[in-house]
């Protein structure tokens, strides 16, 4: 336990062997339990979870599988213990392994754990990737905001200061950058950044309130969990640290990653306006944001029959100044907007 609170790791693994093993043994022991998810992993992923599970300390009853071949037999236990280096001593928090009969996706992944943390009561689930990228002694810094009753979620942030960013590699940094500003306006948390960081932690009361069961399969589902919590009215903080990267490779694929998350973070958008003009129609930002998109509208409509009219020879300078008219104040009323989304969500935002 962790100052009176349980605290539970979700721990999400596809083709980690190189990694899943270190990042299992250096858990810090205040951890109770660890649920390892092993999403149908082509290499000897699966193998080292249930090796260190056999080592944890109720290794006997923790074992299970959504794969066919479901538990560990006691006689394989006993042999997966002896394949430790120091002959199976090694113990600290429970180890629960979980194996996806199918490949789900790291969010699919992370909502497997989600899901058996909630139900299993768990006070503080916190959720670190398998390929050692996250400092286990950062740990407390999560925890802390919520076990003090500062937030109700907490995530990593690689973006706070110049040494940190400087560790990024440029092509990351330049699309967190954008992924930020994007989620920003998405999830109405505007002190936010780093959105895709997985180090993350959540009370059971947040777990609780959002509907964890529709999380999505993959790397977008970060995004649209911050557009959940903020639905449900929780208090997200940032906290700084440092990035870690070595041999590891991102199992993003843009081709898929850009146009998937920019749908999710529209539809969490619009879901998020629409819950708050359901509870004030006259809500300043929501009908800003609303004045903005009809603007814009009719800004392109007007140069589009400018560009028509061009082309049949009656070119004149009145749509292309309606049109620039337009524009500008589609921007002012969007700016608007965010001034205003950002005013009412700042009690929302926590920044550690």
């Amino acid at each position: 336990m962790y100052r009176r609170h349980t605290i539970g790791v979700i721990v999400p693994a596809y083709n980690e062997e190189d990694h899943v093993g270190d990042v299992l043994a250096t858990m810090p022991d205040f951890v109770d339990r660890i649920y390892a998810v092993d999403d149908d992993s082509t290499d000897d992923t699966w193998r080292i979870i249930r090796t260190y599970a056999a080592a944890s300390k109720e290794d006997d009853q923790s074992a299970e599988d959504e794969a066919p071949e479901n538990g560990v037999p006691e006689d394989e236990s006993e042999r997966l213990r002896a394949s430790l280096p120091d002959g199976g001593a090694v113990v600290g928090p429970e180890i629960v392994p979980i194996r996806h009969a199918e490949n789900q996706g790291a969010g699919g992944a992370l909502r497997t754990g989600y899901v058996r943390a909630r139900d299993d009561d768990i006070d503080i689930t916190v959720t670190m990737d398998a390929d050692g990228q996250m400092d286990p002694d950062q740990l407390p810094k999560l925890l802390d905001p919520i076990v003090e009753g500062d937030a109700d979620y907490t995530k990593g942030n690689r973006l706070a200061d110049r040494a940190s960013r400087r560790e990024m590699p440029p092509f990351r940094l330049f699309g967190n950058w954008v992924l930020t500003q994007l989620t920003k306006i998405a999830s109405g948390y505007w002190r936010l950044q780093d959105p895709q960081n997985g180090y993350t932690a959540i009370s059971h009361d947040a777990l609780s309130a959002i509907d964890i069961e529709s999380l999505p399969d993959d790397h977008e589902y970060p995004n649209d969990l911050l557009v959940r919590l903020n639905v449900a009215e929780m208090r997200v903080a940032d906290v700084s640290m440092p990035a870690v990267y070595a041999d590891e490779e991102s199992t993003i694929q843009y081709k898929t990653f850009i146009p998937v998350t920019s749908i999710t973070l529209l539809r969490g958008f619009c879901q998020r306006l629409k819950t708050q003009f359901a509870a004030d129609r006259l809500h300043p930002t929501v009908l800003c944001y609303a004045a903005g998109i009809a603007v814009l509208a009719a800004a392109a409509a007007i140069g589009i029959l400018g560009g028509v009219n061009a082309v049949d020879g009656e070119a004149s300078v009145r749509e292309p100044t309606a049109a620039a008219f337009a524009l500008l104040t589609s921007v002012g009323l969007f700016l608007v907007a965010m001034r205003t989304d950002a005013r009412d969500n700042a009690e929302l935002g926590v920044r550690r």
